[in-house]
């Protein structure tokens, strides 16, 4: 379990958590959490089957629905070993280098998700404001270089994170806070200088926000574009067109700034809160993205019933 390192034991294992003082139940929370890891995996890897092999959903919006798919994979993948282990397995146990491999690929996902989020409030921005060039704007190479362009973005991004972590040397705590790893997590255990590290994740956190500040600014454009329009009805048509899209980025936003609000302003509440919190943040994004897309898109929606009927 340790290794030795100069005249200092150098601690090999970190311990993740699941839910403080229901050790004896994890195996019956396993249940529902195998499920919403189930219905995930499978309701993104649907959407991603039918934008793939349906000629009519070769369009701007629906490449960027693909993306915001395989983000919301991902990010199920990233944290789906670690939960099974503590929940099914009860082995909370993960090696530093696993734990940074994963800091790097749930914080990667997360980023990407986040600015997936950010072009597709340009896409409705161009498709209500602009309809008549939509399709001359945002063409099936264009889509695919921005696409690119913002996942070597969030690469690079996110990138030094395990790089300063590992280079942090860790001797007394081996506890973390969660059911998997984050790098706000992991730097608490270190005995070294945090100051690095600190400033890059409040760096990091800033895009972020800023993602967020540009999604509000598309829509503070949109509906001024909404607005003078003389039909009401119309109005609505063209402000239905967007409910998707704002479930998204609320199901995405609101555990983070959620958990945020916890850390500063309640700090001594129960762990039981913060971690349900953190859960939900990995959890329900990928879970509840593909039903709202389902549900909300007509297309979709009748492919998926044809399929089943």
């Amino acid at each position: 379990m340790f290794t030795f390192n100069r005249s200092e034991i150098e601690i090999s294992t970190f311990f993740l958590i699941g839910i403080p003082g229901m050790e004896h139940a994890h195996i019956w929370v396993s249940i529902p959490i195998c499920l919403m890891y189930l219905v995930a995996i499978l309701g993104n890897c649907t959407i991603l089957f039918f934008i793939k092999t349906e000629p009519s959903l070769h369009e701007p919006m629906y490449y960027f629905l693909s993306m915001l798919a395989l983000s919301d994979l991902g990010l199920s993948l990233s944290s789906l070993p670690t939960m099974l282990r503590i929940f099914l397995f009860n082995a909370p146990g993960i090696s530093p280098d696993a734990c940074f491999a994963q800091e790097f690929f749930i914080h990667g996902f997360s980023a990407m998700e986040s600015s997936v989020l950010l072009i597709m409030s340009f896409d409705r921005f161009i498709a209500i404001c602009n309809p008549l060039r939509y399709t001359s704007i945002l063409t099936r190479a264009r889509v695919t270089k921005i696409g690119l362009a913002f996942a070597f973005k969030n690469v690079l991004l996110i990138l030094p994170f395990p790089f300063t972590l590992k280079h942090l040397r860790y001797y007394k705590k081996t506890l973390l806070s969660h059911s998997y790893c984050l790098h706000q997590d992991i730097m608490k255990l270190a005995c070294a200088d945090n100051k690095v590290n600190v400033i890059y994740g409040l760096f990091v956190a800033v895009t972020g926000i800023l993602d967020l500040g540009f999604i509000f600014m598309s829509y503070m454009m949109i509906l001024k574009a909404v607005l003078s329009i003389a039909s009401q009805k119309q109005r609505l048509k063209v402000l239905n067109t967007c409910v998707s899209h704002i479930c998204a980025v609320l199901i995405f936003y609101v555990p983070i700034f959620s958990l945020a609000v916890i850390y500063r302003f309640a700090k001594h509440s129960s762990p039981i809160i913060r971690i349900f919190m953190a859960d939900v943040f990995l959890l329900v994004p990928p879970l509840m993205n593909p039903i709202v897309y389902c549900v909300k898109s007509q297309q979709i929606r009748n492919m998926v019933l044809g399929k089943l009927c």
